[in-house]
């Protein structure tokens, strides 16, 4: 190993927000003889008001101009030029400037081939960091000269100019123009709709258009008046669109050869306007406020006139173009209050950008200082502001009276007061945190400064800077008995950066000295190391605003200060970047350090910015190793963007290792190279001690030592922007594959065993509230966690595998997931001010925030409740209480084992009884209070949704808590090392022959049905059984190894499965396409998941839509040649430990099975038998009888014959109502059932048949038809009269589907018990082990529960009675037990019968035949021109189908090939190459192309046709194809007998939407030939058509496929004349449609599911027949490549329609 350490654990860079001269500065515009004086105040009337008036206005566009100012467009050439727009999507950047150079880049490679088409507009866009940065960006813009327009438009919800002060606005940043428009509006008598106020999610690939409503703006003349019925909209060249979620810098180019814009000037306008942004680039380590006073220049609009500016969508405005020139306002998206715009150097426009006190101001007065303790008071304010502090928290005093009346007044503060200083003291630092700018805190003098030092402790160990101002006793009456007048002189100690001791205000001092001294403080502050700084401020008397006169001569050489509003010094840094070369040396060995780690393990702690989590998150994107995340790193409670996450290409994050730590396997085996430092779990800084001797590197941003473990060998001081910005350049990391894939798969186990236990507790737990907090937030949310057991719970048991609702953004703009942002006091890790603090958090931070505190932390700072109700200026609370009466923390702690239960009660648990909602309600707050875990959604839910803040009251008990959090230990120690023991099978693990755990690939698949004689009828069957005849058909799979070793599945579907041998038969010809080639590795036996996910990464099929029998089967076979592999069986992989366990312990219980259609006195003869043989257990059927009176008779004679020692099982499958059921029970009360299968009809019925009747019940049907999210459905019967739940793996999709429900089971007490569904030998043998797997396994739920071990189970395996031949050549042995009488099965006879499985060929009726695809070509000639179709081709006529496949743009006739093998055994499958894809060819000797439009394409088929049958053929088109198929079908049923038209469209009708799409389209095609297919197809899936189908896991495949094209000038060419503008609509012909059609539309392809529901209407207008309309869960448009095995069987079933309505007709 080569040792070597990473750690990311930054504390913030804090800056100063904007300061006070923002808002002072007036300037009035003077335009071209013209001058502009907006003087009205920045409170508006609301825009709705304004739509109210003007009933719903329709804009008229008169002119539009493209990127300069004199190229004007005729408005329906700008609408053209918008439609045209295509959106790239670029790599993420690291910073905004990065960001830059990216968008500079494409551009440049944009202009070296220059697009052919003479009008455009393409859009790139990157994204970039997160923190808000567009105010400050158009801040540092110059005031006069250079590009216009450029604007800021605030993005907030309540937005005043208090929260630009408070630094936290995000918005939107535009300069320059690419596209703008001027008109006016008409006034139509319409209703009014409402418009929105609040800014949606950003959209990808739509530009956006900003500007003005009612005010006139001529570029030309620069001249800009208020004009009722005028409006003034742009696209800007430059754009930068933050939200929470992420910043996206934008740039648009348009051009428009017909007139003088055409592209060389696009590209030369938007260059110059590059630059300007570049050039004057805001960087978070300036001080912006010089740039901000002549930017922000401060315009109202006239006395009662509106001002807000708006944005819509571009294209809706060009649509608008065509219409006569209108646009109604309700397209207008979104707009905003609180703008500043300059439109050109003389005209601009702003709103609530500053305060209207001071907007005649422009410096300091001393107007309002009747005293010189005013006056001092006053400039401490003033300075702090110009400063940027602006929150200041007051503590009520008299000392401190000029301090808080100065700070009051001000117009730029915000304050707020707390009766309590400790409280007032979290909460500013709660406000750092979340604001990464300095707070400044307010005291009167005494102990009220004393109550701030826990608050100052806790900064001062997180870097936080502060600045305490602290009212004092003047001198003369210090150390004389004063009252409240203690020492305050350091009073602090060493927990402050610095002490600064005011004199006593004197007009005999400078007044400098205050303003010195205040920048020096807050310098030190906020300069690294950052933290809190006390300056003490005595004052005499009088503390009023007491007039006494000062000379004024204090103030000498401040007239630059009072007329300026710049501080009075400005401290200017100049900083050493870790990329100069003065450190490359050193850096030089840290890379090589990184580079040579085998085992890298990249740790992050705590993480405070959302620019260094995305650093973090591009760090560990580029260095591919394993990612241990603290809690508070923000990367740990994730939200990723599809299912099934952490693929090999994805970041690995390890989110428990912690608990992985308590296997001493592991523990050994953790030997990292590249290690961490301190983070919330002790354990894995037990791991990093006992990893050393090794290469530690530490990077943070601060001096300070941070090395507990004495072991950090490298300390990097650096942000992890500058960090990561040299890695990304200088270091490429070795990747080692079976490291990471290690780490995965007992992170996986740990995860779901986690997971699992956590959901399938039915109480509401502690691990609970942490484990679901993913899912109730949002980007817009923030997580503040108390310490204790909240953060620590969250830090374990967090999950991370919630969706993210917003995925499209993230995953276009290439993030694997979005972080929520989660915060601590963990500084000094104590309980006191964590409300208070939570509270100042929320209020910096601008988010949402969900605190989740203990009760004792709550109850340390009820006083924070009374920050509450202040009306500070943020966003509702909700704060979840975990109310465990008691410091429940200290039960985990080995103190708790030790020490008698009344004196932790009274001592450490400090056990109370205080009502948290008297707390509330006394404060008016809204509490609620939960005692499940439904009740705590939906309260959770509820208070997301409302705006007001919300205690929710978790109750909790301290000894249930300490017990679940033993079993969680327990069982993820088991799971890790039952992990390490599976591992252990494979030689790759410590030889590393075979690199990530592969076991190897599947070479083949192959299956033989099979038909085998029974004695009986089995017992599912329905109606009368008077055959004397019977058998059972199923499959046998064979899987085969690269290294020849065989697993064999078996899938045997019965009625009772709701699936028949032809599905069965196309989805196994599916999956034996898919299967080849596919690895097999070591995780597939833990059945935790692992199936699941290799089913959808490897290949790339929804679990959820295999058949369950055909699921089973399949897991089977890989199970079975996974023993095979190593010599071993299925039981010894499940459960490696059976090597070593005597046989007794491996031998199976059968149940006996009785169909129960005799007498009773026939069934009784038939139970005793049974008995004889060996049988402790006998099963009945029952139900099937005219009269229940009979079953009860049935019953009550087995049990007289049969004794009481044999155990008697009743099924009733669902049939009795809930009376006849009743009946049964109180009849049969006496003969003592174990249970009852399904007693009653109906799931609610089960729990009150168990409490009125006490019988014992088990469960079949009711979990055995379970898909999705089992706990929903098991956690409703955790009643204790459920005993047993009957698996079927058959039935309930495969063993990993079974373990799971059977580990609930046995996880509640309940029996699991397997049961057969017929299947043969084969089968049996499997389930004889999986049962014995689940025995094993209960009795280790029993062992780590400290259980007495439960009775031996009898499985439901007695189905072999009624085979009287097998598949199998040696029939498997089920047999008495000589030593105990019972019947048995032998698990390790069963794995034996396996290893030498052979089938019996004379059961075999029909053997896989592989069928090759046929690649041949047809010609097809036309006039002036000839096409050479390539076509595929498998499968044999079944009644004379002939399905011939159409793809896509893009696609090929490849597509196909998965569902043509799936169905080529009932029809002939034909899929053809369409123009300009794949193979086909077109000739032409003339130099002019011909048309390739729809109706040509069709007309080339109608042609082609004949060649490849004389018969109709049935179509199936996937989009364009689906539009050539429709087409064909509507236009040329001579030649079509049907149509599946999958994600179709008939055509566009409205004129203007035709005309803007054949432009768009032909754009494209011009873009694909100047710039080629790369270029191409990273636009054409950014858009949200393709979100779906860009998070599947064959996306990759998918777009490697379409990079094959290689006649780029064809492909184009069928782009822009099959163009859907071009396409005549069909919609009048459906109405007509007399052939079949079926449509097949993806769920979340909500454009195409709308217009495949109107075509459905359509087409029933015209036919009788209802509505064929398929909707495929689970995928979007590309329904065929997302999920196709539910499109094969809605195909076939649409061929055996067309079979039944041909038999009808010719009938």
């Amino acid at each position: 190993m080569n040792p070597c350490s990473l750690l990311i654990t930054h504390k913030p860079h804090f800056s100063v927000p904007l300061k006070s001269s923002l808002y002072r500065k007036t300037i009035a515009i003077s335009a071209v003889n013209h001058a502009y004086y907006f003087t009205s105040s920045p409170s508006f009337h609301s825009f709705t008001t304004f739509l109210q008036r003007h009933k719903n206005p329709v804009l008229k566009v008169e002119v539009a101009r493209c990127s300069q100012e004199d190229a004007v467009l005729d408005p329906k050439d700008a609408a053209l030029l918008v439609s045209t727009c295509i959106t790239r999507n670029l790599a993420p950047a690291l910073t905004l400037e990065q960001g830059l150079d990216c968008i500079q880049e494409a551009v440049e490679k944009l202009k070296a081939s220059p697009p052919s088409c003479p009008i455009g507009m393409v859009r790139f866009q990157v994204a970039v960091p997160p923190s808000p940065k567009a105010l400050k960006w158009f801040c540092s813009q110059p005031q006069s000269g250079g590009v216009f327009p450029r604007f800021f438009l605030s993005k907030e919800e309540n937005p005043s100019y208090m929260s630009l002060a408070l630094g936290r606005t995000s918005g939107v940043f535009g300069i320059g123009a690419a596209v703008y428009f001027k008109g006016h509006y008409s006034h139509p008598s319409r209703e009014h709709s409402e418009f929105q106020r609040s800014y949606p999610a950003m959209e990808l690939d739509i530009p956006m258009a900003y500007g003005f409503l009612d005010v006139s703006f001529d570029v030309i003349s620069s001249s800009m008046k208020y004009e009722a019925g005028s409006f003034y909209l742009f696209i800007p060249q430059i754009e930068l669109h933050e939200s929470e979620e992420v910043s996206v810098l934008v740039a648009n180019l348009a051009w428009n050869d017909s007139s003088t814009s055409f592209f060389a000037k696009a590209i030369q306008t938007y260059e110059i306007a590059l630059y300007q942004a570049r050039c004057h680039l805001w960087s978070l380590m300036d001080d912006c406020s010089k740039k901000c006073i002549n930017a922000l220049q401060v315009y109202g609009t006239m006395k009662d006139k509106i001002a807000e500016m708006v944005c819509m969508s571009a294209f809706q405005i060009g649509g608008s173009l065509l219409d006569a020139g209108t646009l109604e306002l309700k397209d207008a998206s979104r707009c905003s209050s609180q703008f500043s715009a300059m439109l050109s150097p003389l005209s601009a426009i702003s709103n609530n950008m500053y305060h209207s006190d001071y907007f005649d101001k422009t410096g300091y007065s001393t107007l309002d200082c009747p005293n010189i303790n005013s006056l001092w008071a006053s400039l401490i304010i003033e300075e702090c502001t110009r400063l940027g502090l602006t929150y200041i928290c007051v503590a009520p005093g008299s000392r401190s009276s000029p301090l808080a009346i100065a700070a009051s007044a001000h117009p730029l503060t915000t304050c707020v007061a707390c009766i309590d200083e400790r409280s007032l003291s979290f909460h500013a630092v709660g406000f750092v945190r979340g604001s990464h700018s300095p707070a400044v805190i307010i005291t009167s003098s005494g102990t009220a400064a004393s109550n701030l030092l826990p608050a100052v402790v806790e900064a001062s160990q997180d870097f936080l800077p502060l600045i305490l101002l602290t009212a004092d006793r003047p001198p003369e009456l210090q150390d004389v008995g004063a009252n409240q007048a203690i020492n305050q002189v350091n009073h602090f100690g060493p927990f402050v950066r610095h002490f600064f001791g005011l004199p006593a205000p004197t007009d005999d001092i400078s007044a400098r000295t205050v303003l010195t001294t205040l920048d020096s403080a807050v310098n030190i502050a906020t300069s690294s190391p950052c933290g809190p700084v006390h300056v003490n401020c005595p004052f005499r008397e009088p503390l009023a605003k007491t007039p006494s006169i000062w000379n004024d001569s204090c103030l000498k050489g401040l007239d630059f200060w009072m007329s300026s509003t710049e501080p009075f010094t400005t401290y200017i840094e100049v900083q050493h970047s870790i990329s100069s070369a003065r450190i490359h040396a050193d850096m030089d060995e840290v890379i090589k350090v990184i580079e040579r780690a085998d085992r890298g393990l990249l740790i992050l702690g705590a993480i405070h910015t959302v620019d260094d989590i995305w650093a973090a998150l591009l760090l560990a994107k580029h260095l591919l190793w394993p990612v241990v995340v603290d809690i508070l790193s923000g990367l740990r409670l994730r939200k990723y963007m599809a299912c099934f996450s952490n693929t090999e290409d994805d970041i690995l994050f390890i989110d428990h290792l912690d608990h992985l730590l308590l296997s001493e396997k592991v523990r050994n085996w953790m030997k990292v190279d590249v290690i961490g430092s301190r983070i919330t779990s002790a354990r894995i800084q037990e791991m990093l001690e006992h990893s050393f001797p090794c290469s530690y590197i530490m990077v943070d941003n601060h001096p300070r030592r941070h090395d507990p473990l004495h072991i950090v060998t490298h300390r990097i001081r650096s942000t992890s922007t500058e960090f990561t910005n040299y890695l990304l350049k200088a270091c490429s990391p070795y990747l080692c594959s079976k490291w990471n894939g290690y780490l995965r798969a007992l992170d996986m186990m740990a995860a779901w065993e986690m997971s699992f236990l956590i959901s399938s507790e039915c109480s509401l737990t502690e691990p609970y509230v942490a484990h679901i907090l993913p899912e109730i937030l949002d980007y817009e949310s923030a997580v503040f966690l108390g310490n204790s057991m909240p953060i620590r719970d969250a830090d374990m048991y967090g999950s991370n595998k919630a969706q993210n609702t917003h995925g499209a953004l993230m995953l276009n703009l290439g993030l694997p997931c979005h972080w929520i942002q989660v915060v601590g006091n963990r500084g000094a890790s104590g309980i006191d001010g964590l409300l208070s603090a939570a509270v100042g958090f929320a209020v910096g931070c601008n988010k949402r925030v969900l605190c989740v505190i203990g009760d004792v932390s709550f109850l340390h700072d009820s006083n924070g409740l009374s920050l509450l109700g202040q009306g500070i200026l943020r966003k509702p609370m909700t704060i979840v209480v975990i109310n465990n009466h008691g410091g429940a923390i200290f039960s985990l702690l080995p103190i708790a084992a030790m020490t008698e239960r009344r004196v932790l009660d009274q001592f450490f648990y400090t056990s109370h009884n205080v009502s948290i909602h008297n707390l509330c309600l006394a404060n008016g707050v809204k509490h609620v209070q939960v005692h499940t875990k439904m009740d705590l959604l939906d309260s959770l839910f509820t208070s997301q949704c409302e705006k007001v803040d919300c205690v929710i009251e978790v109750e909790s008990c301290i000894d249930a808590n300490a017990n679940f959090h033993s079993d969680l230990r327990k069982f993820s120690r088991q799971a890790a090392e039952q992990t390490m023991d599976i591992f252990s099978l494979s030689t790759s693990v410590t030889t590393g022959q075979v690199q990530g755990f592969i076991i190897g690939r599947i070479t083949k698949m192959d299956y033989s049905l099979y038909r085998v004689n029974l004695c009986a009828p089995p017992t599912s069957t329905s109606g009368s059984n008077e055959s004397t005849t019977f058998y059972r058909e199923g499959f046998v799979l064979s899987l085969s190894l690269e290294d020849g070793s065989t697993g064999y599945g078996e899938v045997a579907p019965l009625e009772i499965h709701k699936e028949n041998l032809l599905d069965v038969e196309e989805q196994l010809r599916f999956l034996i396409h898919m299967l080849e080639g596919a690895k097999i590795d070591y995780f597939l036996p833990l059945l935790k998941g692992s199936f699941s996910a290799w089913i959808w990464h490897t290949l790339g099929i929804l679990p959820s839509s295999i058949l369950p029998s055909v699921r089973c089967g399949l897991e089977m076979a890989v199970l079975n040649a996974v023993a095979a592999k190593e010599g071993s069986s299925m039981l010894n992989i499940l459960f490696p430990k059976t090597v070593d366990l005597p046989k007794k312990f491996l031998n199976v219980h059968i149940c006996a099975l009785i169909d129960s259609v005799g007498s009773p006195l026939d069934t009784a003869y038939i139970a005793t038998s049974l008995v004889k043989e060996g049988f402790i257990a006998v099963k009945m059927k029952v139900a099937r009888r005219a009269n229940v009176i009979e079953d009860i008779a049935v019953i009550q004679e087995v049990r007289r014959k049969v004794g009481d020692q044999v155990e008697l099982r009743v099924d009733a499958n669902r049939n009795w109502t809930y009376d006849e059921a009743i009946q049964f029970a109180n009849s049969v009360k006496n003969c003592r059932l174990q249970y009852i299968e399904e007693p009653v009809r109906y799931d609610d019925d089960i729990i009150k048949f168990c409490e009125e009747t006490g019988l014992p019940v088990a469960l079949d049907e009711t979990v055995n038809c379970i898909r999705e999210n089992p706990f929903d459905v098991l956690n409703r019967f955790n009643h204790s009269g459920v005993v047993a739940i009957v698996i079927k793996p058959s039935l309930i999709g495969g063993f990993e589907n079974a373990s799971l429900v059977a580990r609930w089971a046995q996880q509640q007490g309940k029996m699991a018990v397997v049961s057969a569904t017929f299947e043969s030998g084969l089968g049996l043998s499997s389930y004889v082990q999986f049962s014995c797997y689940l025995d094993l396994q209960s009795a280790d739920i029993c062992r780590l529960m400290d259980k007495e071990p439960s009775a031996c189970i009898a499985h439901g395996l007695g189905t072999y009675r009624w085979f009287t031949e097998d598949v199998t050549l040696e029939p498997l042995n089920i047999c008495c037990n000589s030593k105990t009488g019972i019947v048995e099965a032998c698990a390790t006879d069963a794995g034996q019968h396996l290893q030498h499985f052979q089938i019996n060929q004379n059961v075999v009726v029909q053997n896989f035949d592989q069928e090759n695809v046929h690649n041949y070509r047809l010609t097809v000639d036309l006039e002036g021109f000839s096409f050479s179709f390539n076509v595929l081709e498998m499968g044999q006529s079944i009644a004379g189908n002939v399905v011939v496949f159409l793809h896509g743009f893009l696609g090929t006739g490849q597509d196909w090939i998965p569902i043509m093998k799936a169905m080529s055994r009932s029809a002939r499958c034909i899929a053809i190459d369409l123009p300009g894809h794949g193979g086909s060819k077109l000739k032409t000797d003339s130099a002019a192309k011909p048309s390739l439009s729809i109706h040509v394409i069709a007309e080339m088929l109608c042609q082609l046709f004949p060649h490849i049958t004389p018969e109709k053929v049935i179509l199936v088109g996937y989009s364009m194809g689906a539009r050539v198929a429709l087409h064909m079908a509507l236009k040329c049923s001579d030649k079509v007998e049907g149509a599946v038209i999958i994600s179709g469209s008939p055509g566009l009708v409205d004129p203007l939407a035709r005309k803007l799409r054949r432009a768009r389209d032909d754009f494209r095609a011009s873009s694909l030939v100047s710039n080629g297919l790369e270029f191409f197809l990273d636009a054409w899936y950014a858009e949200g058509l393709w979100t779906s189908l860009r998070s599947h896991p064959y996306f990759k495949k998918v777009l490697a496929s379409r990079l094959q094209h290689d006649e780029l000038q064809t492909l184009a060419k069928v782009l822009s004349d099959s163009s859907i503008g071009r396409q005549q609509p069909l919609w009048d012909d459906l109405k007509h449609c007399k052939i079949p059609l079926l449509f097949i539309v993806g769920e979340k392809d909500l454009k195409f599911k709308n217009i495949a529901w109107q075509m459905v209407n359509k087409y029933c207008t015209g036919t009788r027949e209802s509505p064929k309309l398929i909707e495929i869960l689970n995928c979007g448009h590309a329904v065929h490549l997302e999920n196709p095995l539910p499109v094969i069987s809605a195909v076939r079933q649409f061929l055996k329609r067309i079979e039944k309505a041909s038999v009808l007709s010719n009938r």
